[in-house]
């Protein structure tokens, strides 16, 4: 019942709607380099409902083969008294550019329970190409995607979906997305569906931003627009709460501490 409750943060936040804007409309005014943000993940099978674990973000930038990039990072794990159970260590990586955020490089190092998963891709526009080294537990397998401009890995999805200027649709507006991960595009969507009042425990109550991402049916998710996300309704857009059923139980991710961020708060309730 734990299997990959880490990574499951990660794409509940990817589906935010990544790339729903041209590219010449990009503007981040939500992060900059040393942010770091934490969450702590939930779960709930039946009427128990158990602190699985947590997943810390971070922003830093750096030079990418001579460039100057954002280096974006993902780390998730169970909490160690767990581990017994199912252990979890999780990370993510991406380097992107600083101005139109594309990717460069995407890397993933999972280990969960007795299975590893190693996967580094290097993204090539002008060949519209993405070249990716996958290994799951075994052999590593060596591919090549064809990608469109919009293309994008799931660590840069997240930062870049905060750059999304909501105004500008309506309640049930669908945003198309398209993300790789795995030697695979997905086409999906979110759906906007207005803004709500969201009181984090311990932190306050927030003006928020809320959407339903469409899922892909799989191991964790059942496919549909079971999942609910509300970020602040602010500069930052920030995720507060995530909450989604998943094959077995239901799953809910806290924000729990923001340090770095670009912005003032200015959806929190005072």
């Amino acid at each position: 019942m734990w299997k990959r409750i880490s990574l499951l943060l990660l794409y509940a936040l990817v589906a935010q709607g990544i790339f729903a804007q041209a590219k010449n409309t990009l503007k981040n005014e939500a992060f900059l380099p040393g942010e770091r943000i934490s969450y702590k993940i939930l779960y709930n099978w039946g009427l128990i409902w158990v602190d699985a674990g947590e997943v810390t973000f971070g922003v830093d930038q750096v030079d990418y083969k001579g460039t100057p990039s954002y280096y974006f990072t993902g780390a998730g794990s169970t909490f160690p008294k767990y581990d017994w159970i199912y252990k979890v260590r999780d990370k993510f990586e991406s380097w992107a550019d600083t101005g139109s955020l594309r990717p460069y490089r995407f890397v993933r190092d999972q280990k969960e329970g007795q299975t590893i998963i190693y996967e580094s891709a290097y993204f090539n526009f002008q060949r519209k190409k993405v070249y990716d080294v996958l290994r799951i537990s075994g052999k590593p397998a060596i591919d090549s995607v064809k990608i469109t401009a919009n293309t994008i890995d799931v660590m840069t999805a997240i930062y870049y979906s905060r750059c999304i200027d909501f105004s500008k649709y309506k309640v049930n507006d669908t945003i198309p997305i398209t993300l790789y991960l795995e030697n695979k595009i997905y086409p999906v969507y979110i759906r906007y569906v207005g803004k709500e009042d969201y009181t984090l425990e311990g932190m306050g109550t927030y003006h928020c931003i809320k959407f339903k991402p469409l899922l892909i049916e799989g191991t964790i998710f059942k496919g549909g627009e079971n999942m609910t996300v509300w970020v602040t309704d602010d500069k930052n857009k920030i995720p507060v709460h995530v909450e989604t059923p998943i094959v077995v139980g239901t799953v809910k991710v806290y924000l729990t501490k923001v340090t770095g961020n670009r912005n003032p708060f200015t959806s929190k309730f005072k």
